[in-house]
């Protein structure tokens, strides 16, 4: 049974010199960076060989060396005019075939027919064979053979689409993070993960760019930066009831920048407040500067009905007179009720008055 992207272990075999002719057409270069950062989100790579004749390809050796790959030199027959390169990487595939069990999935970086039987060797041994080449200059029996096959023009399209996708707007360190982000994302929906939870997403970041952590990107946990992408409509979150940890339910383009999933739920948000009916100055005391208190404005409304509920009266031991304001027994009552209506401190309160204190009886 096929493990999970998580305990894969990886062995990649790349045919270099075949790789650097399906580039002689091409005005870019092969970026051996792209390649291996799709198969990280496949699992762990445990072994990276290519196989060349370098005196012909020396301008690549410095960034292989880089990835830390293992150049195997084949030099060139003078004769044939032809290399033993794809005897010597069908050897050695066999090799950890046999002698590396832990080594379930195994990568040929090549468009050549002639590794057709060494892919169905791997496969009778119980191996995950995946195949990754150029559009153009790859055999349709070499594809078709694999379990997968990974075109390298879309690694680059791929690459270029994520980075569409974050503004220039945004820092540059948190950019950076939203970018791995979402590359993890869209690396998980490539491999079929229905639910895509937290923790899972940041053991494929982590897989991608080892060094990964997202203090450097100025968030104090990885949940902390899950809600700013999510405000940056990046993504949106839900909550696991069961385990209360953060689940992507979409990300890209797929979110509104103006959905409401774009911001996340505070421990604070409530129902709103109910609108407060002001009369006079708002937010002001009922006196002003020259000490007089102004009247109501006459209105339909000013009056309220005779037992309006302002808060609970019984508990206050008040009383409701015949023009609309509440006396209170006790002297020192001051308090906002549920229609935002202060109840001043000498016991009265003027209902067209929302928020003002009455004189003395």
């Amino acid at each position: 049974m096929l493990k999970t992207n998580a305990e894969r272990s990886l062995a990649v075999f790349i045919d270099f010199e075949n790789l650097a002719l399906g580039f002689r057409d091409r005005h870019d270069r092969f970026d051996v960076r792209l390649v291996l950062k799709r198969l990280l989100e496949k699992g762990k790579v445990v072994t990276k060989k290519a196989y060349c004749d370098w005196s012909r390809f020396g301008s690549y050796t410095g960034a292989l060396h880089e990835a830390a790959i293992e150049l195997v030199e084949i030099p060139k027959r003078s004769q044939t005019g032809k290399n033993s390169a794809d005897i010597r990487l069908c050897v050695d595939a066999m090799d950890l075939a046999y002698s590396k069990e832990h080594i379930d999935t195994f990568v040929i970086v090549s468009g050549d027919s002639d590794f057709s039987p060494l892919v169905s060797k791997l496969k009778e041994l119980g191996k995950h064979v995946i195949g990754l080449g150029m559009a153009d200059s790859t055999s349709n029996l070499l594809r078709d053979n694999c379990d997968e096959f990974i075109y390298y023009e879309d690694l680059t399209s791929s690459d270029s689409a994520v980075d569409a996708l974050v503004s220039r707007e945004i820092p540059e360190m948190q950019r950076k993070g939203f970018t791995l982000l979402l590359s993890a994302l869209a690396a998980l929906r490539r491999e079929n993960k229905e639910t895509l939870w937290s923790s899972m997403i940041k053991n494929t970041m982590k897989r991608i760019r080892p060094s990964f952590n997202e203090t450097y990107h100025g968030y104090k946990s990885f949940s902390e930066m899950l809600e700013d992408a999510q405000r940056q409509g990046l993504l949106a979150l839900e909550t696991d009831k069961k385990s209360g940890t953060y689940v992507v339910v979409t990300f890209g383009s797929a979110v509104g920048r103006s959905s409401p999933e774009a911001r996340p739920l505070d421990a604070s948000d409530g129902p709103p407040l109910p609108k407060r009916r002001s009369r006079g100055r708002r937010g002001g005391r009922s006196r002003n500067r020259n000490g007089e208190t102004p009247q109501p404005t006459e209105s339909s409304d000013s009056q309220p009905k005779s037992g309006t509920d302002v808060g609970s009266t019984d508990r206050h031991d008040g009383k409701s007179d015949a023009d609309g304001s509440l006396t209170f027994n006790s002297p020192n009552i001051k308090f906002l009720n549920q229609h935002n209506l202060l109840i001043g401190h000498q016991g009265r309160l003027d209902m067209c008055s929302p928020v003002q204190d009455s004189p003395a009886k």
